[in-house]
């Protein structure tokens, strides 16, 4: 009997935010990725580049990372509705930034350890035949990155899950798990560059060190983007609440000039872009929850909202 009017206090938990050329054009970019990475470790294996075979299986490890970021992006659009996730599967691409974040520092490590080897046992390098698969390495890179650039830089989210009349959303959008699309191929392109420039001081200058050096550099920069990505995912993973002075100005919205308490207040990410608040409050002359609600508009980052309003035994 209130079929009809249950439909507008009903929630919409998609709170997913899919680029749908981000997701094709990192399609693109696993294939890319592949082909070049099969041509480097074996060329760095035949011709003896420490740098050009650590940038094949840094390739390598980034097809796998681009195979996670495609397959977050088809999970999560396909249990959009699954009333099995409580808040939807907005975190799902966030997770998946998580993990291809995880790879990226094994990625680091892999390479730090096998350069300091190499820095100490150095092997006969065939700079040419190197040189020439790192420039090929390094220009698929770019592609890659070109491809992903937009997409990353510009990423406006779709599919947005607006439940209480907060449907202003205006605040930037980010999607994890692009982003860590986008620095895998960064890093790709980066080690590219780097192993080309070891193989060239190698060859004319007689500095077969630099290529091992070379590769401890990139360790060292892919783990800082790595450490980056994984900062900016775990908070969102762990449900961290807002910064406090968002909070605060809510707080302030709610009592200020009135006789509301708040007695307890959670605001945390149900994905990378979406709040979602529970927020308890106590007055000794209650009004409708639309009202409470109504103080809250200007907050756009609120995205699905519930409020529990209690009245004060206490005397005035």
């Amino acid at each position: 009997m209130h079929s009809q009017s249950l439909k507008q206090w009903q929630h919409s938990h998609d709170f997913v935010s899919i680029n749908p050329n981000g997701e094709k054009h990192t399609f693109w970019v696993l294939w890319l990725t592949v082909i070049t990475m099969v041509a480097e470790i074996t060329a760095g294996t035949l011709f003896g580049s420490m740098a050009l075979l650590a940038d094949g299986w840094h390739m390598g490890t980034h097809a796998a990372a681009f195979l996670i970021t495609i397959f977050a992006y088809r999970y999560a659009r396909k249990h959009t509705n699954n009333k099995a996730f409580s808040f939807g599967t907005g975190k799902v691409s966030v997770l998946g930034g998580f993990t291809s974040a995880i790879a990226l520092g094994l990625v680091a490590l892999i390479m730090m350890v096998e350069s300091i080897q190499r820095l100490f046992s150095p092997e006969t390098i065939h700079f040419n035949e190197a040189i020439m698969v790192a420039v090929i390495g390094l220009i698929v890179n770019v592609v890659s990155v070109f491809l992903l650039k937009d997409e990353h830089h510009h990423d406006h989210g779709h599919g947005h899950g607006h439940g209480h009349g907060h449907g202003h959303d205006h605040h930037h959008h980010h999607d994890h798990n692009l982003k860590a699309a986008y620095f895998h191929v960064l890093a790709d392109a980066l080690t590219s560059l780097l192993a080309i420039v070891a193989l060239l001081f190698g060859k004319y200058y007689g500095f077969n060190w630099l290529d091992a050096v070379m590769g401890i550099v990139g360790a060292v920069i892919i783990t800082r983007w790595a450490w980056g990505l994984m900062k900016q995912t775990s908070p969102i993973l762990l449900d961290s609440n807002i910064d406090d002075d968002y909070q605060q100005q809510i707080i302030e919205a709610l009592e200020i000039g009135t006789d509301n308490k708040i007695s307890d207040i959670h605001i945390w990410k149900v994905s990378a872009n979406h709040y979602a608040a529970m927020i308890s409050l106590v007055s000794h002359e209650p009004k409708p929850v639309k009202d409470y609600k109504q103080l809250l508009v200007k907050f756009d980052k609120l995205n699905h909202l519930t409020i529990e309003v209690n009245r004060c035994q206490d005397a005035h």
